[in-house]
């Protein structure tokens, strides 16, 4: 809905303009009336927009790096919360550049705005509909908030942390320390899977099989031992253990939280090994084979 008013909006702009255009263009005014859209072009002038440009640059630059210091130093719980902010202060610094630019450079009379915004509008979609469509995207992804700086998100087939939000696209660092950039607009179309939505703790599942005649319980107490047991499990949230039968054996699914989501694969790896040993102990048995389309992290793909 949001996406069709904006379009619409551009729309109006265009037509506005058009309408203007061939006023102008009937009275012959069309140099004077780009003379009073443009302001005087001085060497005062240039300087204060690349002051503004690099102070814009800069501020950018700093805060980011703030951020990500403050982030790493401050208790476990405020570090989403600040960098979480990282977007909304780009976002500010360049709205607060454009207009300062805007209002050095043009004569923003309601006259002239009308005929910037429809030229800008025109321009824009024609030239740059997927960059634009990226950008809006961004800034209603600010407020929809699908994802958060510090999130663990699958958009397609990509997962991991949201480390960068742009006004274009976010960048992602995978688990295999890639850093992957997705534009925004994917969100138009792309299904998001967000594992913990701004929280710090993101659950994870751990698959365990075994042949249809093992001991249910004792796989079952030794499975909840193990996630009691680790340092990275957060306790105060829930702790399961699921069953289902397969043809080839059975599935047991043990789902729960590590303190901090950053440490996923720690984790998965620390509950494994714990299990595994306790599985070695009590000789329990794995099914005789595995099952048609086993992934190579040992999970059935359904």
């Amino acid at each position: 809905m949001r996406q069709i008013t904006l379009l619409g909006w551009f729309g109006v702009n265009f037509l506005m303009s058009l309408s203007q255009a061939q006023v102008l263009a009937q009275g012959n005014n069309a140099d004077e009336a780009t003379e009073k859209l443009v302001t005087d072009i001085t060497q005062d002038k240039i300087l204060h927009g690349i002051l503004a440009i690099l102070v814009a640059s800069g501020s950018i630059y700093i805060i980011q790096a703030i951020a990500n210091w403050m982030s790493e130093r401050v208790p476990r719980r405020l570090r989403l919360i600040i960098k979480q902010s990282i977007p909304f202060w780009k976002a500010l610094i360049l709205v607060m550049s454009g207009f300062y630019l805007a209002n050095l450079f043009l004569k923003l009379s309601e006259s002239n705005l009308v005929a910037v915004t429809g030229t800008v509008a025109v321009a824009l979609g024609f030239a740059f509909k997927d960059y634009v469509s990226s950008i809006i995207a961004g800034l209603i992804a600010l407020f929809e908030a699908p994802y958060h700086v510090g999130d663990r998100v699958r958009i397609d087939d990509h997962y991991g942390e949201v480390v960068g939000y742009g006004l274009r696209a976010i960048q992602i660092q995978t688990p295999d320390d890639n850093l992957i950039t997705i534009p925004h607009n994917k969100t138009w179309t792309e299904p998001i899977s967000n594992a913990n939505s701004g929280k710090l703790e993101a659950q994870v599942a751990t698959n365990f099989y075994f042949s249809h005649d093992v001991d249910v319980e004792k796989v079952m107490q030794i499975l909840y031992q193990a996630a009691y047991s680790s340092r990275f499990t957060q306790l105060k949230l829930p702790i399961v253990v699921v069953m289902e039968e397969k043809i080839w054996g059975t599935q047991f699914k043990l789902r729960s939280y590590p303190i901090d989501a950053r440490d996923e694969f720690i984790y998965k790896t620390d509950l494994i090994r714990r299990a595994k040993a306790a599985f070695v102990y009590e000789k329990l048995s794995y099914p005789s084979l595995l099952p048609p389309g086993m992934m190579e992290d040992g999970e059935n793909q359904e």
